[in-house]
């Protein structure tokens, strides 16, 4: 750009222009999506609008990751725990655990019923391309969970684990994640077992159908 030139401006009030470049921050959100739906919003009635403000700000409020396994739990009201209810529950096998990246897999796993055991939420999978690292996501949180668990709070059993189960997405990234974690958990003495590859490759759990899912934990494989 040559000296002295200033830079291009959208053209939109500075609100609005702010308003697409926090929208574009999303992952998936492009420049352009984020004009369409900044421009939405100021078609829409102020009520639905304010709605939607107030919606994020809750979230950021009044939910919390679970101490334990990082799935979400209340943070607020008369629910509010420091655990999910799935740590909290004493019906449920603590020491197997099944490792999910995200909390939206977890959910996915835990319709089908057929798992009784507990859950660690990763928060994302290693992508060295990314400059995400095992210390980026709750790895540590899990390796200090199987190393010691007494530190755990007395509410989540502090079960000695003796199985992790990887239920990471089918996909390149996930599977070094995967292998990552076996590496660690196995000098450990833990088994390691994974997910049966009747999901598709390059799939993610989050869009496959209950029996699906359901296949893949009656058919889980060592690692």
């Amino acid at each position: 750009m040559p000296q002295g030139r200033a830079p291009a401006r959208s053209g939109y009030p500075a609100a609005v222009d702010r308003l697409i470049g926090e929208l574009a921050r999303l992952p998936g959100i492009g420049r352009r999506s984020a004009e369409r739906l900044a421009l939405h919003l100021m078609k829409t009635k102020t009520e639905e609008a304010l709605a939607l403000a107030k919606a994020i700000g809750d979230v950021k409020t009044s939910v919390r990751h679970c101490l334990v396994c990082y799935n979400l739990t209340d943070a607020a009201g008369e629910k509010a725990a420091p655990l999910c209810a799935i740590c909290a529950s004493p019906e449920r096998e603590r020491h197997k655990v099944l490792v999910v990246e995200q909390p939206r897999d977890l959910l996915a796993l835990e319709a089908t019923g057929l798992w009784r055991g507990a859950y660690h939420v990763l928060l994302g999978r290693v992508s060295p391309l990314e400059g995400i690292g095992p210390g980026d996501l709750t790895i540590p949180a899990l390796l200090e969970r199987v190393d010691h668990p007494e530190s755990l709070p007395e509410a989540a059993g502090r079960a000695r684990v003796s199985e992790v189960l990887l239920g990471l997405n089918p996909t390149l990234e996930s599977d070094g994640t995967g292998l990552y974690l076996a590496e660690q958990l196995q000098a450990r003495g833990v088994k390691v077992t994974r997910l049966a590859r009747g999901l598709p490759a390059g799939s993610t759990l989050e869009f496959a159908s209950r029996a699906v899912l359901a296949d893949a934990l009656e058919g889980r494989q060592a690692m």
